[in-house]
């Protein structure tokens, strides 16, 4: 298999040649140029042939931001992976380059000490993401699995029983999910008679940007997550970074929960925590949704929906950045429907039909009447 041919875009001499270096040392990956703004990044894309661009944010001449959207004007569907600072205005520039059309993003080391350690950030963090978004392998441990990009979807799994009428939405995303996320939640309803929770893998500063997107998108209103917030239709808990969320049941009702106990599947915030606690505290009536992501976060926790009496809906291959996560769900026989992103939506709203309802009793907070306070 050929290597996987890199472009590196950086104003900064210092980062090229990290980024340079951790990426040679791969023998499945060649950095076959780099450039030192986005106007000389867009000219030198079709010259090189590149596989995939890495991108900085802050540029003389043309910024990220801008080369994301010359590059996508050219019909080029090159993958973009941006290098971001973890800083309110990082994470900014960030969600406006995903949405301008790059593919996923990774952050800057920051007071690592020593160019050892921001050469090993940018490794675990990077070199995934390389091979997750071109199709390659990607080595099972700390840098995440991505599940084969042509895997079998099995028949989802024979059921005991009917399925349970959902009291609660609960959505896992990761790579391409800050897109993904901003096409399914503005088309549910601020009638939705659930309370939903979200997980996306993100850092901290970044998720609450995300929030603070999404709730100007959505008819139902979006919220980072507080612990011990009462659950209730109409409102979009997101987990924050660095925070698993799940549900807690209290002589009040059901709220919030957030925890920093240990990753899972790498990752913190997690699905699979969510998930297995919204089993727990809605008995199995429970809708869960895996979008597009690398890994496989999400897939034992749908299991246990599915064991429950709960249903599992799916995005699809073709329209996943990366079909890691829903592929992991849909090859182990735990998804009852695997759709088109463009369809997601409309299966949850057809899955939860009726009036508002309380989720949590009626100690529950009333729920805001639009999805806004």
């Amino acid at each position: 298999m050929d290597p996987i041919r890199v472009l590196v875009v950086d104003d900064s001499v210092v980062v090229r040649k990290i980024v340079t270096d951790v990426l040679s040392e791969d023998p499945a990956i060649e950095v076959v140029g780099t450039a030192v703004n986005g106007r000389i990044a867009v000219t030198k894309l079709e010259q090189l042939k590149a596989d995939l661009v890495t991108m900085d944010i802050e540029m003389p001449e043309m910024n990220g931001i801008e080369a994301v959207r010359a590059i996508r004007a050219l019909r080029s569907r090159v993958p973009i992976i941006m290098f971001s600072t973890l800083t309110e205005r990082g994470a900014s520039a960030t969600l406006d380059a995903l949405s301008a059309g790059a593919n996923d993003y990774v952050t800057k080391p920051a007071n690592v000490g020593s160019v050892a350690a921001s050469m090993e950030s940018v490794r675990q963090q990077l070199i995934p993401k390389i091979k997750a978004l071109t199709g390659r392998p990607v080595t099972a441990g700390p840098t995440r699995a991505a599940a084969p990009a042509a895997a079998p979807v099995r028949p989802p799994a024979p059921r005991v029983g009917a399925v349970k009428q959902p009291a609660v939405l609960v959505v896992g995303s990761s790579t391409g999910g800050p897109e993904a996320l901003a096409k399914v939640l503005p088309a549910l309803p601020a009638s939705l008679p659930v309370p939903v929770l979200v997980v996306q893998h993100m850092p901290p500063v970044f998720t609450r940007q995300f929030a603070q997107r999404l709730d100007r998108l959505c008819p139902l209103t979006v919220v980072e997550a507080v612990d011990g917030t009462p659950l209730a239709p109409g409102t979009v808990h997101l987990a924050p970074g660095d925070h698993h969320l799940t549900i807690r049941r209290t002589g009040r009702g059901l709220s919030t929960a957030l925890d920093q106990s240990p990753p899972e599947n790498f990752c913190r915030p997690a699905v699979d925590p969510l998930f297995r606690s919204a089993v727990e505290a809605f008995d199995g009536a429970v809708l869960g949704v895996v979008l597009t992501g690398m890994g496989s976060d999400g897939r034992s926790g749908a299991g246990r929906i599915r064991e429950t009496g709960g249903a599992v809906v799916v995005q699809d291959q073709a329209t996943s950045v990366v079909w890691g996560m829903p592929g992991a769900v849909a090859t182990a026989g735990f998804a009852d429907e695997v759709l088109p992103l463009d369809l997601v939506a409309q299966a949850i709203t057809r899955r939860i039909p009726g009036p508002r309802v309380p989720a949590a009793g009626p100690a529950t907070a009333p729920a805001f009447v639009g999805g806004r306070r």
